[in-house]
């Protein structure tokens, strides 16, 4: 079991449902994060799924220290109200800068004294291990919902010291500057995208285009935009979004994160938990009961898993274009598929799907399972 599944173990009071090696087998899933990366692949990898990794956005450390240096001085100076913990990694990396710059033990001073909020879990673990204590979380795990807390809850003229989480959140900040605070930040870290630099963001664009993954997941705001920022600079953001629209799952681990998608009316795929271990939770049991097609036959029970056909039993992998064409019959449940609507599917000619077809069969190995309708189309043979 992985951390991340360990993790929404304990905090979800259950396992990760299902675990078997084979549980996605078939099934093909972008992985778009950068930091905890791992977590996420080895989780689908271990039950059978193939993965393709591209970090649509990169979270790095300040290329200068001397601004975080700097904010971090007037911030002892300052003694702040209230300190908004934001992320976990923010929150390490602003303590290590003041350790290695001779602060740190005059920042924890200066802190120790302010009320603490923090945006998660994952922010009050960091503060904990920062020899200090929270009062409180915010509702919903957003920013948003933090500096609503703050503003309820802390008096107009309080100075408040925000730990920001890669950007800067320009309309949180005007709230608690209109709500008559003081307002101090420091940025430990930043987020960078690599579109033109990562061939592997070139790939995953092209499979999202080309509808041959069948999830993609994203744990960021701003991975999201880089991926869809990189398929703009490729010219195929149009191509991109429709297959997020139609065909390919977006899983998102949270209302952050889901937002950019939604602006762009993709559904997502979200848990009811903002927790990694939850997201793969919710991925594998969607792949497995609702993205798995099924069929009987007079060949035996078949299904279509991904890339994956099933039949009887027996596994065999399948071209895009075979894919295409064997959903398209499945779907249909033994009704008869015209010619047209399957050349259509492949966006060919008759005489193309026809080649397909024919390699479809010979992949299946299964003589008669898809049956010739004279004048007609072709049918599964249930």
């Amino acid at each position: 079991m992985t951390s991340a599944e360990a993790s929404a173990d304990r905090a979800d009071g259950a396992s990760v449902a299902g675990f078997r090696p084979d549980q996605l087998s078939g099934f093909r899933i972008g992985v778009t994060s950068d930091r905890r990366s791992a977590d996420l692949i080895d989780a689908f990898e271990r039950r059978g799924a193939t993965v393709l990794h591209a970090p649509t956005v990169r979270m790095r450390p300040a290329e200068d220290d001397a601004p975080v240096i700097a904010d971090t001085r007037r911030m002892i100076a300052a003694r702040p109200d209230v300190l908004l913990a934001t992320t976990s990694y923010g929150m390490r990396r602003w303590f290590e800068v003041a350790d290695a710059a001779g602060l740190g033990e005059a920042l924890q001073g200066a802190v120790s004294a302010s009320r603490i909020l923090v945006r998660g879990p994952k922010a009050r673990g960091a503060v904990r291990a920062a020899g200090l204590d929270d009062a409180g979380m915010s509702d919903e795990e957003t920013t948003a919902s933090l500096v609503d807390k703050t503003i309820a809850e802390c008096p107009r003229g309080a100075t408040v010291a925000v730990q920001q989480h890669g950007q800067s959140d320009e309309r949180q900040l005007l709230r608690l500057r209109a709500a008559g605070m003081s307002v101090l930040t420091v940025s430990p870290y930043t987020w960078s995208t690599d579109e033109d630099a990562d061939e592997r963001i070139t790939r995953l664009i092209d499979a999202v285009a080309a509808r041959q993954l069948d999830t993609v997941t994203f744990t960021s705001a701003p991975a999201v935009d880089g991926l869809l920022a990189a398929a703009r600079a490729r010219g195929r953001l149009d191509e991109v979004v429709q297959a997020l629209r139609d065909d390919v799952v977006a899983a998102s681990v949270g209302p952050v994160t889901s937002a950019p998608l939604r602006d762009e009316r993709i559904p997502v795929l979200q848990p009811d938990r903002y927790r990694m271990g939850a997201l793969i939770r919710l991925v594998c049991e969607h792949l497995e009961d609702r993205a798995t097609l099924r069929v009987r036959t007079r060949h035996g029970a078949v299904e279509l898993r991904g890339s994956a056909a099933v039949i009887g039993g027996t596994a065999v992998r399948l071209t895009p274009g075979s894919v295409t064409l064997f959903r398209a019959l499945v779907a249909a449940k033994g009704a008869v598929v015209s010619r047209r609507a399957l050349a259509g599917a492949l966006d060919g000619d008759e005489h193309t799907m026809e080649v397909s077809l024919s390699r479809l069969r010979q992949t299946l190995g299964v003589p008669g399972l898809v049956a010739t309708v004279v004048k007609r189309g072709y049918r599964l043979d249930v």
